[in-house]
């Protein structure tokens, strides 16, 4: 069986970023999180942290 882990982080009722574990990094659904995206994706350890979570499921 398969397992898809999605990270969403919402502000003011908005989706601004997701982690999606099939696309295996943060993607901006706003401008709001363009900047954070590119940021989670340059920390390393936080990003394998974040592609380590589907196995937790």
């Amino acid at each position: 069986q398969r397992v898809r882990f999605l990270e969403r982080h919402i502000y003011n009722r908005e989706e601004f970023v997701r982690f999606d574990s099939d696309v295996g990094e943060y993607r901006a659904v706003t401008e709001l999180g363009r900047g954070i995206a590119e940021y989670w994706n340059s920390q390393k350890e936080y990003l394998e942290d974040a592609r380590a979570a589907v196995d937790t499921y």
